[in-house]
């Protein structure tokens, strides 16, 4: 049984998620992911007209007669949630953690997901991965995904990316839309991205608190790193403090962009301070513009 509090809470995101869903992206996910994925049907022979790029070399060769490959638009999609619950995530100066907000972000594009057919299966991960949820459809599907996310219990406190990539490669041998969500804070996986990516459609959606950007006047505080539990004494009303943390938060997010954009994977940055319905709104309108170039 769940308490009444997450039950609460889950009808909540249920409710203004699945109705976003249904009116901001009624249209959005179809066009921006259904009809570009396309699988394998069979060879047939060569016939005027066909495209010779189609051709398939290896059965031409067996042959001795021109083959090609025939393709068929995938009907439906699977969309994989790889959400990171390390300990970072239930960091949040505003009104929600992190990990609340990828909560709602799930939801709202599994809802999505399931109005078009497709299945959603969730990957949660801190520095292993701690549970695995198979992809299915339905309502009743989302709303256990959801409730997973929300009433989660990691026992790993760090985070390892690679492991997280490296899982769903072994459990999704279909081209997946895999929505990667995490803050980000670990190293050396640059490398997987890349590789997972020419897999599957990989999409990263980094989530942000502004306190880890802009640091607030409150004298001298301990800021602890709630995944290595390694702290550091500073004075917050420095204003050469101040801007050092500054810098160094920009230059982290700076390198992120890079690093997503060198591997051709479509960023959607969210801050748990804005509406993050902007954000995934405007992910949608730039992908879809691009793929109609």
């Amino acid at each position: 049984m769940i308490s009444r509090d997450l039950a609460k809470k889950i009808r909540y995101i249920q409710i203004t998620t699945s109705r976003a869903a249904n009116s901001t992206f009624a249209g959005e996910y179809e066009s921006v992911f259904k009809g570009q994925g396309i699988e394998f049907d069979e060879v047939r022979e060569y016939q005027a007209g066909d495209d010779t790029r189609a051709i398939d070399w290896n059965v031409t060769a067996r042959t001795g007669v021109p083959y090609i490959k025939r393709f068929v638009e995938e009907r439906e999609l699977i969309v994989m949630f790889l959400v990171d619950m390390s300990g970072s995530g239930v960091f949040g100066s505003i009104e929600k953690t992190k990990n609340e907000i990828a909560a709602e972000i799930c939801s709202l594009l599994a809802f999505s997901a399931i109005k078009n057919n497709d299945k959603v299966g969730l990957i949660v991960f801190t520095d292993t991965v701690e549970f695995f949820l198979p992809p299915e459809k339905g309502t009743r599907h989302v709303l256990r995904l959801i409730e997973e996310i929300l009433n989660f219990k990691p026992e790993g406190v760090k985070t390892d990316i690679g492991a997280a990539l490296d899982y769903l490669g072994r459990v999704s041998s279909k081209k997946t839309v895999a929505f990667l969500i995490s803050d980000y804070l670990d190293s050396n996986y640059e490398q997987k991205l890349r590789v997972m990516n020419k897999r599957h459609d990989l999409i990263a959606v980094t989530i942000s608190d502004p306190r880890e950007v802009d640091l607030p006047k409150v004298g001298i505080v301990r800021l602890l790193d709630s995944e290595t539990g390694e702290g550091i004494v500073i004075d917050t009303n420095s204003d050469k403090v101040r801007r050092w943390y500054r810098t160094k938060a920009l230059e982290r997010k700076d390198k992120l962009k890079r690093t997503f954009f060198t591997s051709g994977i479509d960023q959607i940055d969210i801050q748990t301070d804005r509406d993050y319905l902007k954000s995934i709104t405007t992910f949608f309108l730039n992908r879809e513009r691009r793929l109609k170039r």
